[in-house]
């Protein structure tokens, strides 16, 4: 197909981000191309629109930046046979190399020369995009377009939480931006005894609750730690999903964690964070775990069971709609914290 497009583009090394008319990407044999009907907003994505720390050593403007998404497959490359046109998809985000180490032992979602889409290669914030037929997912017809394009950060969540047991068991998840807020629902459908969801913001708070959270704690007004220990009865917690890339949250995480207990870190944080490793990790052999991606594909097969079976329900989390035009009002709801996930239609 050929012609031109509008997108966001991330024009230049610095912050905020362009609306442009570019050309409808062209597809390999082995790609597909997708009419993108909704496309969500990443924390990924803000970086890469505030212009981090992080993202100045990482991408590369000019180019289409975002990479969640649900649409419609319009061209399919000539060595495509397990999709047509018609076929209503989303995507696994991480392209990776299958020769690795860690590709050739099943463990593909943490492949060493990994790329992401939207972050490394041109993204889906656009009316178009072309993918590899080996990342998509193809989804039920009656899933709505929204949702279907929160799959891959739902993912991150079900990848965090379920990475071990927390059936009958208190989990907090710290953090409650929407990958957050969909680990408080996650981890409610899993079976955990409590649910503490922490933050700072009471907006995002509010969502927890509705999400399941069975406590919530407000780390402005209440000390998380204090307060995490008098909810278990002196104990601390079974299970800490940290969500926030704070250093101070971060820290106090594995302060309120028990002995044995896990940490799951998702975030990233942008600097460097100090741990009593001694104290809280060592003498309390807690099990720490980095979670990147998704278990490629077991965790979406999860995700799409969970959404199918209405033991989550993400509705609450998804709390504003805009034009693809108007994405600078979606950035500008996310940096002040008052939103939860935001799609974008084009």
């Amino acid at each position: 197909m050929s012609g031109s497009m509008k997108a966001i583009v991330k024009h230049h090394r610095g912050p905020g981000a362009e609306l442009q008319e570019v050309s409808i990407p062209a597809i390999r044999e082995d790609e597909v191309l997708i009419r993108v009907k909704a496309t969500s907003i990443c924390g990924t994505d803000l970086h890469i629109y505030n212009w981090d720390n992080w993202s100045a050593s990482r991408v590369h403007p000019p180019y289409v930046f975002g990479h969640e998404f649900s649409g419609e497959i319009v061209e399919i490359g000539d060595n495509v046979s397990n999709f047509q046109t018609g076929d209503y998809v989303s995507a696994e985000t991480h392209l990776i190399c299958g020769h690795c180490p860690q590709c050739l032992t099943g463990q593909y979602h943490i492949c060493e020369n990994t790329r992401i889409i939207g972050v490394d290669t041109q993204g889906c914030f656009a009316e178009y995009v072309a993918l590899p037929a080996s990342n998509l997912w193809l989804n039920p017809k009656d899933l709505p377009t929204d949702i279907a394009s929160i799959q891959e950060p739902m993912g991150n969540a079900v990848h965090t939480v379920l990475n071990g047991d927390v059936a009958g068991k208190s989990v907090a998840i710290i953090g409650c931006g929407p990958i957050g807020l969909m680990a408080v629902g996650v981890a409610k459908s899993a079976g955990a005894s409590q649910v503490i969801a922490i933050d700072l913001n009471p907006y995002r708070l509010k969502i927890a609750e509705e999400m399941g959270a069975t406590s919530t704690i407000d780390a402005g007004v209440s000390h998380p730690v204090e307060e995490a220990k008098k909810l278990t009865n002196g104990h601390g917690l079974d299970v800490v999903c940290e969500m926030s890339g704070h250093p101070v949250a971060m820290d106090q995480g594995f302060k309120m964690i028990t002995n044995g207990g896990r940490v799951s870190i998702l975030s990233l944080p942008t600097t460097p964070v100090t741990i009593d490793v001694t104290n809280d990790i060592v003498f309390k052999g807690v099990h720490v775990q980095g979670i990147t991606g998704r278990k490629m594909y077991e965790t979406w097969q999860q995700v799409s069971r969970l959404l199918h079976s209405g033991r989550v329900d993400v509705k609450p989390i998804i709390t504003h709609h805009f034009k693809l035009e108007d994405f600078e009002k979606g950035f500008q709801l996310m940096n002040e914290g008052k939103c939860g996930k935001v799609v974008l239609h084009p």
